[in-house]
């Protein structure tokens, strides 16, 4: 399935401002000032209203998505989600927290947690995110270019549960967050976790 397929058959979580073409293929969202997607841990609140564009996962299926690293403002986000229902879901990607560009998942069973390592080299790059969803753990890798998958992390997801996945971004602080995502891709899981 690639971004085009996704366009046609995957459903937004919640509508971005807009999603549109651009004059490579890309394709452009902007965010809603405000979209998030965490539950509870730590600041108290609920926010459920990320801009994901889901299709259906299989139960031994990877999902990558791809896009260009190139926002810099606090708490924007881009990568892949992975969603059960509004209490069960993991986000994994790119956030700018703290003045620097960080690779990081949020995994969600009732409560969110987070989980972040710095990438500032990777900015203004292509970033691939991919997850790999395979018996009962989905384990997430992330890249530039041909480099070497690094492990971002392995959490549990039931292996019977009915799970859509796709890409997604959020724009917490700000108007105006445009992310080009370049790829999704299905495939075969990993065969490995190492």
């Amino acid at each position: 399935m690639d971004l085009q397929e996704l366009m046609r058959d995957g459903e937004w979580t919640t509508e971005p401002v807009r999603a549109e073409w651009g004059p490579d293929g890309e394709l452009l969202v902007e965010a809603r000032e405000e979209s998030d997607a965490w539950r509870v841990t730590s600041y108290g609140f609920v926010h459920d209203n990320a801009h994901a564009l889901l299709a259906p996962l299989g139960t031994s299926e990877a999902v990558e998505v791809t896009f260009q690293l190139d926002f810099d403002q606090q708490f924007d986000q881009a990568g892949l989600m992975i969603r059960v229902d509004e209490t069960t879901w993991i986000k994994a990607g790119i956030e700018f927290s703290d003045g620097a560009a960080q690779v990081g998942a949020v995994v969600t069973h009732g409560f969110s947690d987070w989980s972040v390592a710095p990438v500032t080299d990777w900015m203004g790059r292509e970033v691939t995110v991919r997850a790999s969803r395979d018996g009962d753990a989905v384990t997430i890798r992330a890249r530039v270019a041909d480099e070497p998958w690094r492990l971002v992390r392995v959490a549990p997801l039931s292996p019977t549960a009915d799970a859509r996945a796709g890409l997604f971004c959020c724009a917490p602080t700000r108007p105006g967050l445009v992310v080009r995502f370049v790829a999704h891709r299905r495939s075969e899981p990993d065969s490995s976790l190492h």
